[in-house]
């Protein structure tokens, strides 16, 4: 099941327009031809998003070293949906606190 908010994220932090309707299987496959025109055409604008999306540079380069036979843009793809499903699954949780930072003092 596709988590509630991950394309609409995408979308907006990819200035793309992917289908509220894509599977996920569907969404790796756009995700990863994405990024691999990217990758091929503008890399400093892959470099920017990622950048932008928070994705962990240390975690991006070992995972592209350890596997070097794999195609990168389907690497990056993978890494792009984990830190937007971590930065939902994070925002869940603090709404879910209920409290404000005023309710806090």
């Amino acid at each position: 099941m596709m988590e509630s908010g991950l394309i609409e994220t995408i979308n907006k932090d990819l200035a793309i327009e992917l289908s509220p309707s894509i599977d996920m299987d569907e969404l790796y496959k756009k995700l990863k031809e994405y990024c691999n025109h990217l990758i091929k055409t503008n890399f400093e604008k892959m470099v920017g998003i990622l950048y932008r999306i928070d994705v962990n540079e240390t975690k991006l380069k070992q995972v592209l070293n350890q596997n070097p036979d794999e195609d990168a843009g389907e690497i990056i793809a993978h890494l792009i949906i984990e830190r937007q499903l971590e930065k939902i699954n994070t925002r869940k949780k603090f709404k879910q606190t209920g409290n404000s930072e005023e309710e806090k003092w």
